[in-house]
């Protein structure tokens, strides 16, 4: 399951320590940033099929002080 989220993360350290924090805190995730698109794209993908957990993704973001949705299709 991969689930893809717009946010207002555009710093590349910045968005390598999200990711590594990230996928400590959430071991099924594998997170990656593409911050060359006009969204700041966070792609998290599951290693066991299981779905995204969206709030808690959003809520861990808001908590460091980002912004972020899920992009629908």
């Amino acid at each position: 399951m991969v689930e893809v989220f717009k946010t207002n993360i555009g710093n590349p350290v910045l968005a390598n320590k999200l990711q590594k924090d990230i996928e400590q805190n959430y071991k099924n995730y594998l997170v990656n940033f593409d911050l060359e698109d006009c969204d700041n794209i966070l792609r998290i993908e599951t290693l066991e099929g299981q779905q995204v957990c969206v709030e808690t993704i959003i809520n861990f973001l808001k908590q460091e002080g980002f912004f972020a949705e899920v992009l629908n299709d």
